[in-house]
């Protein structure tokens, strides 16, 4: 038998869910980032509708997510093809959804069908299979290149000097369309690591902006997460990709 305080909890919180709390949370979260983004641009002279921002919904219930949807959320990023696959039909439509996690090979294919835009192309074998896979389907997939601009093993991403050469031969298949390119941050508290880490980048993109690969016009810069976005709006970025601070920790 349940402990009284057990209960009462539960009880609590399904009142809590009765009444929207869930959905004024994420409301108001929603609106804290908001703010926050906001206050980045002005701190870096840009304005607002020069950042895309991305609600990262690895693990949220398609029910929450759909309550970040009807609080204004436009596009959103998936972490896996299969929990992508299973939630999708479930969502109210939004503007793009974004792969933004690590894409095997094998997946490629469905990851054509289900996304908009794929941030996560590491080596030229993948983005061949998406490649394939988009002119089976007859369309055009934006594809950006994940660069590990940390240094750091545990990360995915190709290294900042082999980032040219893969741009160009991505930008060469057909049905590929290079937009630009993502990064994580470094895993510290040190910031002037993590804003190094995006400015790397940030001239990485730059820098081959001025060679004028066809099939690339690099126009996104993805860094910054939940806790780093405003270092990444300081530093270029058009795109951020923020989940628990709209969704709260993932359990």
């Amino acid at each position: 038998m349940p402990r009284f305080g057990s209960l009462l909890a539960t009880v609590v919180r399904g009142r809590y869910r009765a009444c929207g709390g869930e959905n004024v949370s994420i409301q108001r979260d929603l609106e804290s980032v908001e703010d926050r983004i906001r206050a980045a641009c002005m701190r870096s002279g840009r304005r607002r509708r020069e950042v895309r921002l991305v609600a990262v919904t690895k693990t949220v219930e398609a029910e929450r997510i759909n309550e970040a949807i009807r609080a204004g959320v436009r596009f959103i990023g998936e972490n896996r093809v299969q929990e992508a696959r299973d939630k999708f039909p479930l969502l109210i439509p939004v503007e793009g959804r974004h792969l933004i996690g690590q894409l095997q090979r094998n997946k490629a294919g469905k990851a054509v069908e289900l996304f908009d835009l794929v941030e996560s192309v590491d080596r030229i074998s993948l983005a061949e299979a998406l490649s394939r896979r988009a002119a089976q389907l007859e369309r055009e997939l934006p594809v950006l290149i994940e660069v590990n601009t940390s240094g750091e093993e545990s990360k995915a991403g190709i290294a900042p000097g082999g980032a040219p050469e893969l741009v160009e031969a991505a930008a060469a298949l057909p049905n590929l369309s290079v937009r630009g390119l993502m990064t994580i941050g470094p895993l510290t508290q040190d910031q002037e690591k993590i804003r190094a880490a995006f400015r790397t980048l940030r001239e990485l993109r730059d820098s081959l902006a001025q060679k004028e690969i066809p099939g690339a016009d690099l126009e996104h810069l993805s860094m910054g997460m939940s806790g780093d976005f405003e270092i990444g709006i300081e530093e270029g970025a058009t795109i951020v990709r923020v989940g628990s601070a709209i969704f709260g920790r993932r359990a």
